[in-house]
Parts: C-alpha cells; structure tokens; sequence
C-alpha cells in the first residue's frame, strides 16, 4: 500500500506499507527510490547501493511490517531552511505513523537520520526499539556538525551566482567528500541542516539515556572518520571513535554496540543493505519476535 501524506510544511511525501500484516513496524524513512542507468552507476562508483531502499524494504518485509519513504529525498526537493527542527521532524514521523495506522513501530535511521531518531525517542512513548547508524547517541558530534554545516551555507551563498563548480552536492552533509569539493546548490537546502544542528546546542544526549528503556543498537563502519577540509571548518567528525570511547557508557544504558569491520567502511559504505541487513535483521528479530 501507498499513500501520500501532507507534512508540517503543506509538502506530500509519499510513503510505502509493506510486508507481514502481523509482524511488528519498523519505520525506515532511509527508503530511497531506486535510481537506472547513468544515475546508478555514478552511485556503484561511490559505493552506493542505487536500489538501497528497495533492498532494505525486501530484507525486513518478511517477519515485519515496513513503513518506508525517503524523508532525506523529500526535505532536498522540499527544504525547509528556517524550520527543519527536531519538533517539526518529530511532528512529520508521527504525522507519517497515523496516516498510516501504525501504533508502536521501531524506528530505524542513518547518520543525521539516526539523530532524528534520537530526538524522535524523547518526543513520543511509541518506540518499541531504536537503531541509529553513522550518529553515536551518546556524546554526539553536534557541534563539528554545526560547524560544518554553516560553512556549507556560506559555500553555497557564495557559490550560488558564481561559475561552476568541479562537483555538485547531491547528498547530506555528512557523505561528501569536503576536501575537495565546493558547493553550488540552493542555499537554502543547505541551511535547512544549519538549522537543525543548530536547534541542537542545548541539547544534552547523556541526560536522556535513562529515559529509553527499550532495546537499543547503534553501530558504525570501522573506518567512519570525516576529515573536513579548511573551506568546511578543519573539523574531524569521529562516529567510529565516538562509540569506542563511551561503549561501556552506552551498554550501562542498554546500548547494543556493533562495529562493521572492514578496511574501506567508511561512512558509505556501512549505510549499505549488503553491510546493514545481516546486522540489524538479526537483532530486530531477537528483540521484537
């Protein structure tokens, strides 16, 4: 089943129902639509699954019920730069599970998506688990990011009228190559991320901890470490070193803690189906069946 379903903005996203009837939700707003051609192989280049959504959906669609849609796709063709917060986000998911007649739901997301799942968790009492990918829950880089992301903002201001860029970004801030790249999109896709990271500076992640008594999962690539160039900051964004550092924080709060090996899982990489599912299919299915 599909249907469209109007946002806090006025703006139609459409969402997806799938899978066991009687088998538990799972909201997974990293569904991305499946991209042909040209398209996908420019994604197979940079180690991008191009039908990532479809694959995730097939690989949980047979014990659960999956709630699917691209929230990320929706906010890039419908930026909201002054009121993309964790309020308005929060007010969308829950939007998004009544018009779909979803009660409790697990919720699953990756990197600024696995933070709206955070802020998510402290806004309704419906989550029966979390997983956040490529965002540590405890300790988390908000500040790096806001930094970035301001600097993102003043690249694309300044851009905006200028001559061509080398690159173009087509992704969130945190899966671009910020060394050598420069940013010409419309500013005000940009600055949607500016100011949520920014709503975000009185936020405190160890204060809510005890609050989530529900089963848990936050995981990263082995080698998810960004390095932002001088033009984005000079700021070192560590998941992988963040959930090392504070694993014994986060299992005395209930936190299952999973580092995807490998030599090239980098931040991309560990988003995959191919390295996701066999971690998170297995821990659903444990937890919730």
């Amino acid at each position: 089943m599909k249907k469209f379903v109007t946002l806090h903005d006025g703006s139609q996203l459409e969402v997806g129902l799938t899978g066991n009837r009687s088998g538990k939700a799972i909201m997974l707003p990293v569904a991305k639509s499946s991209v042909y051609g040209q398209k996908a192989e420019y994604l197979k280049a940079w180690g991008v699954d191009p039908e990532l959504g479809k694959h995730f959906v097939e690989g949980l669609s047979d014990p659960f019920q999956v709630l699917y849609f691209d929230y990320e796709g929706h906010r890039f063709e419908n930026p909201q730069p002054d009121h993309l917060t964790p309020e308005t986000i929060a007010n969308d998911l829950l939007r998004i599970a009544d018009e779909m007649n979803i009660g409790p739901f697990s919720y699953y997301g990756y990197s600024w998506l696995a933070l709206v799942g955070l802020q998510l968790a402290i806004r309704t009492d419906r989550l029966e688990s979390l997983i956040m990918g490529g965002y540590p829950p405890y300790e988390g880089p908000y500040n790096e990011m806001l930094i970035v992301t301001e600097k993102t903002c003043e690249q694309a201001l300044k851009n905006v009228n200028g001559s061509e860029s080398q690159h173009e970004v087509n992704s969130s801030p945190e899966e671009v190559d910020w060394d050598n790249i420069q940013v010409k999109v419309d500013p005000n896709l940009t600055k949607q991320f500016y100011t949520m990271y920014r709503s975000l500076m009185e936020f405190d992640d160890k204060a809510i901890q005890a609050k989530l008594t529900y089963p848990k999962l936050t995981f990263a690539g082995e080698k998810d470490t960004i390095v932002y160039g001088e033009p984005f900051g000079s700021v070192i964004v560590d998941i992988v070193g963040l959930l090392q550092k504070n694993e014994t924080e986060l299992r005395h709060f209930g936190w299952d803690v999973e580092i995807i090996r490998g030599k090239d899982m980098d931040h991309t990489k560990a988003m995959q189906p191919a390295a996701v599912l066999p971690l998170i299919k297995p821990w659903l299915t444990a937890n919730l069946l």
